[in-house]
């Protein structure tokens, strides 16, 4: 059985923005649980573990939906929460991505899972990254440190990030985190 996922393609200018990210979070509130940057992907559909058969059936699904979309270009948007301010239970980075085109691909996967008999999750999709998970309440100090965080954080990044592929990755889970390793890269527009 593999752990799977599939999501956008990695960026290492990204990873070094989100990295400082990071350290704002994590110095901001160091009660909280921060993700490794490294690890952190705009994950398109988490299918769980699956056994060869059905990893054969998500890598055709993302294939074809890669080839019916086009590249497309998008830029780190503002710092959120979801949850409430007093008890996030995730704090990410958004997407910000005008043409359309993350949707529709988003759209035309799932459709393609679907056709392949994995169920997808029926909560609208919220192109985001997420930063860190909180597990319990903040105190008075961390809901204004919190606060003051996501104020400071609400400009988009100017830098723009191209994606060219979508990758199906396998996730092995590990006491000292996750390793993620892509499984197949499926590039975007090459009709099938």
């Amino acid at each position: 059985m593999t752990r799977t996922f599939i999501a956008l393609e990695k960026h290492e200018a990204m990873q070094r923005h989100l990295e400082r990210v990071h350290r704002q979070v994590a110095h901001a509130l160091p009660g909280v649980r921060c993700v490794d940057p490294a690890g952190i992907h705009l994950t398109l559909a988490f299918l769980g573990e699956l056994d060869d058969e059905q990893l054969a059936a998500a890598t055709q699904a993302a294939e074809v939906a890669a080839s019916r979309c086009g590249a497309f270009s998008y830029r780190l948007g503002q710092l959120g929460i979801f949850g409430s301010l007093r008890q996030p239970r995730v704090i990410w980075m958004g997407v910000d991505e005008q043409s359309g085109m993350l949707r529709r691909l988003h759209q035309t996967l799932e459709h393609e899972l679907v056709r392949r008999g994995f169920a997808v999750d029926p909560r609208p999709f919220s192109p985001h990254l997420t930063l860190a998970r909180c597990k319990a309440p903040l105190g008075p100090e961390e809901q204004q440190q919190l606060q003051r965080l996501l104020a400071r954080q609400q400009a988009s990044s100017t830098e723009t990030y191209q994606v060219r592929h979508i990758e199906v990755m396998k996730s092995e889970l590990f006491r000292t985190g996750a390793i993620y390793t892509p499984l197949k890269s499926c590039p975007l527009g090459h009709r099938r």
